[in-house]
């Protein structure tokens, strides 16, 4: 008798307890399916948001095409340093002269293109290898840096785009660089942004920066020069070549060793070009070759 009232205890109790655990189950509410859908619609509309923002910009960006036989007046660059210069009460400088190709250093076209873009006529528009390194590099330091853009990116952003270094910025200036690429061949991608990159305060192009460095014309540029000014294009009004920098000297002795080893220059021609950087770096003037005095008896000039 004792062990029957023992066995229907216990089952009492649990009986109990599963009926306590459905009721704790039934209190319990199931996920709406309301707000489910509500979510699912607010994801709809944002996405469509985005669509229509990207459509809009895209459309909104500028036709790359009248650069074809039109050159640009001024450009995005060319108007944020004369806003800076205003706003530090400077009058804003400006020194440009065009140039075609064919009145341009060979030496000097060659440094620009191995310092900025060794591979400028073979990809259209992007260099995807150096874009792939650039975007991991972006990762590991959380920001986006300089490399990896070409000189068609370069001139994408020069004519028509600011300075930040923006996610947005950066897909703009990729999708005009394609533009450029269409519409543009690219000896004529390369002729405008040697006339319209920045080369110090108020200096744009290639033959303004030859003259206010130099004091000559873009066509008597040497390799040395030619690398000089190539080696300040990340940072044009910083690396002077009276600023002292490391960096400037270190990366125009290299670019002259790229010459050589793609045989733009010969051995004998790269040992000049690099007591030439030394040279101008140092501030001394160059040698004049000696006069020598004709002799007694040697005729005269005719």
């Amino acid at each position: 008798m004792k062990l029957k009232q023992s066995t229907t205890g216990k089952s009492k109790q649990a009986t109990t307890g599963k009926a306590s655990q459905v009721g704790k189950a039934k209190g319990k509410k199931a996920p709406s399916r309301a707000s489910g859908g509500l979510l699912g619609r607010l994801l709809l509309v944002a996405f469509l948001g985005l669509v229509v923002f990207a459509s809009y910009e895209y459309a909104s960006l500028p036709d790359a095409a009248p650069l074809l036989k039109q050159n640009p007046k001024t450009t995005a660059l060319i108007e944020q340093r004369a806003e800076e210069a205003r706003e530090e009460g400077h009058k804003p400088r400006r020194r440009q002269s065009w140039v075609g190709l064919s009145s341009v250093s060979k030496h000097a076209i060659d440094a620009v293109l191995l310092s900025e873009d060794a591979s400028f006529y073979l990809h259209e528009g992007v260099d995807t290898k150096e874009l792939e390194n650039a975007l991991e590099d972006a990762i590991r330091q959380g920001k986006l840096g300089r490399g990896a853009s070409t000189i068609t990116q370069q001139l994408a952003k020069n004519l028509w785009l600011s300075t930040d270094r923006s996610l947005l910025r950066k897909g703009k200036e990729l999708i005009l660089a394609h533009r450029l690429e269409e519409s543009l061949p690219k000896n004529r991608i390369l002729t405008i942004y040697l006339n319209v990159v920045e080369w110090g305060n108020g200096v744009y192009g290639i033959e303004a920066g030859a003259r206010e460095h130099f004091g000559i014309p873009a066509s008597q540029l040497s390799a040395a020069q030619g690398a000089l000014l190539a080696s300040m294009l990340p940072a044009p009004r910083k690396r002077s070549l009276t600023s002292g920098s490391k960096a400037l000297k270190k990366r125009a002795h290299w670019i002259i060793d790229q010459m050589q080893a793609v045989r733009r220059l010969d051995a004998g021609q790269a040992q000049a070009a690099h007591a030439e950087i030394d040279r101008i770096l140092s501030g001394k003037p160059a040698e004049e070759p000696e006069y020598e005095e004709p002799a007694a008896d040697s005729p005269s000039p005719v």
